[in-house]
């Protein structure tokens, strides 16, 4: 982990003076940017391992930066987190639908951004060595060794996030899965209002298979528990 470079985007100099203190005390390598086309420069130069973008930046926002990154191929699958001191679900969502991994509403605990960024990247880590062997329910075909899954044959767009919902789901078929299960398995780590984000990325999840919301094909609600995965009749 100490070689992982992570790419702090924001133009608050005391709000990154403070994550690179502490990132860099955890073993981490930090570059900077304070705006969007610093920050685009960066990650197609130098590949880092994460992105900590802020929302609120001037000239291009963090919603446009997620944007264009998820359209590159080369930077497509940059764990993203959301740095923003917005707060109402409209937002967060949003971010979650363009791409985003996770997001932290300000102000932070610094050490909570620390267990985040570990857990991206551990998630990151997990999806590379994932088994080889391809995986099939119904029309959903997913390959892990080229990080790819397909519905009827054709492509689909997910974020690392969702893929490593579907990656599970898909590996165990029929198994009840609770909330928590999910969240420590999929997303990485846990804390208060997390089911909430875990609600959110299946319901992105979901659409992007063209799950009905009120009668889905694949992954299914057990009310109370959590979420199933089960091949459509």
């Amino acid at each position: 982990m100490s070689n992982e470079t992570v790419l702090i985007v924001d133009d608050d100099k005391e709000i990154v003076r403070l994550l690179r203190g502490y990132l860099e005390q955890a073993g981490f390598a930090v570059r900077v940017a304070y705006d969007g086309t610093t920050a685009l420069d960066v990650l197609r130069r130098e590949r880092p391992a994460l992105l900590l973008l802020d929302l609120m930046l001037p000239e291009m926002d963090g919603w446009e930066i997620t944007r264009r990154v998820r359209q590159e191929s080369a930077i497509a699958a940059t764990p993203i987190i959301m740095l923003t001191a917005r707060i109402e679900d409209t937002d967060k969502i949003l971010g979650l639908e363009l791409g985003a991994d996770d997001y932290v509403t300000k102000p932070f605990n610094p050490r909570e951004v620390q267990a985040r960024v570990r857990a991206c990247l551990r998630r990151q880590q997990r999806g590379e060595t994932a088994p080889p062997a391809t995986l099939q329910v119904g029309a959903l075909r997913l390959d892990p060794t080229r990080y790819e899954v397909t519905l009827d044959g054709a492509a689909l767009d997910l974020t690392r996030t969702e893929y490593n919902l579907l990656h599970l789901f898909m590996q165990n078929p029929g198994y009840v899965f609770t909330r928590s299960e999910l969240i420590e398995n999929a997303l990485g780590y846990s804390y208060e209002g997390m089911d909430r984000t875990l609600d959110s990325h299946v319901k992105n999840l979901r659409r992007k298979i063209g799950d009905s919301p009120k009668e889905p094909a694949y992954i299914h609600t057990v009310y109370g528990i959590g979420y199933r995965m089960e091949a459509p009749l």
